[in-house]
């Protein structure tokens, strides 16, 4: 089976184009046959034609497929716009910078290729096209390594681990308590076989440690909410921060740009590119003479 370089996700999304592609494909083609049937149905009535009548034909049949070959590689121009449009959308709310190389579309190995892969898809092989179920809304991150974000992970990592130890104590906790109320009881039990009038006692220690393990059942499964709460939001910081980042390298990007075009105005910047111009040529004129 052909490929195309991509990931599982991309390669399904460009057989779900192609998939587009080959039915409006196939809708201009039924077109195209339609003007030709029109034609015999409408105007090849006669046995016998003269060249001027068999000339008229032929250009009203030019005309009619002219504007419809037009019509539909129009339409195949804006849809291409349209799905670009889509993609560098999805890549400006990341500021990522997608770029196109239009040469690449005369490829003809290229293209050779795609076509190849075409009828590895929808030719030999019967199967369906798997979609993904759920649709990304933004395009991945490219990371770049930041100080800022390398310590905001590390942060994070470090309160979840912190998160994992506290909830592990809490487990403890409370198996150690689940333990201490079946040694209980069992006492308790002993007890009872051997003093019945202190029956009301075990029953009230019974229900002091049944509430006792309430509790810490309760606390426990407060801890694991905060715990799933706290994750969610760590999360969420995680991605805002990665975009701030984005946004304010891109900002300090610009201001160097501004600030280098700045320093070539000033007066300081002149007079010193004047000094050296002036060095240059008093060092040409020096090789002269020395040359000479």
């Amino acid at each position: 089976q052909a490929e195309l370089g991509l990931n599982e996700h991309h390669q399904n999304e460009v057989i779900s184009y192609m998939r587009f592609a080959r039915f409006k494909r196939g809708l201009c083609l039924k077109t195209v046959d339609s003007c030709f049937q029109d034609l015999k149905d409408s105007r090849l009535v006669e046995e016998t034609f003269t060249i001027d009548e068999v000339i008229d034909l032929l250009d009203g049949l030019q005309s009619v497929v002219h504007s419809e070959v037009e019509s539909e590689l129009i339409n195949t121009t804006y849809t291409n716009v349209l799905l670009l449009r889509q993609l560098f959308s999805q890549a400006e709310k990341w500021y990522l910078k997608l770029q196109t190389d239009v040469s690449d579309l005369e490829n003809r190995e290229l293209l050779e290729q795609v076509a190849e892969f075409e009828k590895s898809e929808f030719t030999s092989s019967n199967k369906k096209p798997t979609a993904d179920s759920v649709k990304p809304k933004l395009a991945p991150l490219n990371e770049g390594g930041s100080e800022l974000l390398n310590k905001t992970v590390a942060r994070l990592q470090e309160e979840n681990e912190k998160l994992k130890s506290r909830l592990k104590t809490i487990e403890t906790q409370a198996t150690a308590a689940l333990d201490e109320k079946s040694k209980l009881e069992k006492s308790l039990r002993d007890l009872q076989m051997i003093q019945g009038d202190q029956k009301p006692n075990a029953n009230q220690d019974i229900t002091e440690l049944e509430n006792k393990v309430a509790a810490l059942k309760s606390q426990f499964e407060k801890t694991l909410n905060d715990t799933a709460a706290n994750q969610k939001f760590l999360e969420e910081d995680l991605v805002t921060t990665k975009h701030d980042l984005l946004k304010v390298q891109d900002q300090l990007s610009t201001a160097e740009k501004e600030l280098e075009k700045k320093f070539q105005q000033t007066a300081a910047y002149r007079n010193m590119k004047e000094i050296l111009t002036k060095k240059n040529e008093q060092i040409k004129d020096l090789r002269r003479r020395l040359s000479k």
